[in-house]
């Protein structure tokens, strides 16, 4: 009796194998808590809090809960964040926001970008492809040049003790984090 050769079927692709590999290039251990941390990070729209990462992994969660504990999700976050893996922002509020940091087709990192907070619904944007640049106010702008007040702008001296642009310029030492404030299109 001869057996006919068994088909086998190829395996399924493994929809975290590059959430994997990112964590284990990092040197950390690819636990089931981070590749969820992950995972939620990945679908949010824009930077999450560990607060909202933390009700969407604790038991009984909509949409399927890991039931992974508030502690293990913030230990993870720095953990990730530590690595490289993460970026945490603040946005004025004291509340700290996790996201993931691309990666360009090579595989390096890309870098910070500007984030948009609304003053009304408090939703925070991310202000990808967006470049934010620091110049001083060319000589003569303000109130005077403009025409505005010019009595009263030609009677104010400048104090003396007043920081002036290139005393400003190299105040500044690097910018680490580029934060907008304004009325989102649903607010406005």
């Amino acid at each position: 009796m001869s057996r006919s050769p068994r088909r086998s079927t190829p395996p399924a692709a493994d929809p975290f194998a590059a959430a994997r590999a990112t964590i284990r290039e990092a040197g950390l251990r690819c636990t089931p808590a981070r590749l969820a941390v992950l995972e939620r990070l990945a679908e949010a729209p824009g930077p999450a809090t560990h607060a909202e990462i933390a009700a969407l992994l604790a038991p009984g969660a909509k949409g399927g809960g890991f039931g992974i504990d508030k502690a293990t999700v913030y230990r993870n976050l720095v953990e990730l964040t530590d690595a490289g893996i993460l970026s945490r922002i603040e946005v004025g509020d004291h509340v700290w926001r996790f996201e993931l940091r691309k990666r360009g087709s090579d595989g390096s990192v890309a870098g910070d970008h500007p984030h948009f907070v609304c003053t009304e619904c408090g939703a925070v944007s991310c202000l990808e492809g967006v470049e934010v640049t620091l110049s001083p106010h060319p000589e003569g702008s303000g109130a005077a040049a403009a025409g505005r007040d010019t009595k009263r702008a030609a009677r104010r001296a400048p104090r003396p003790d007043a920081p002036r642009a290139a005393d400003s310029r190299r105040r500044i030492g690097s910018v680490s984090q580029v934060l907008l404030k304004g009325r989102c299109k649903g607010c406005d």
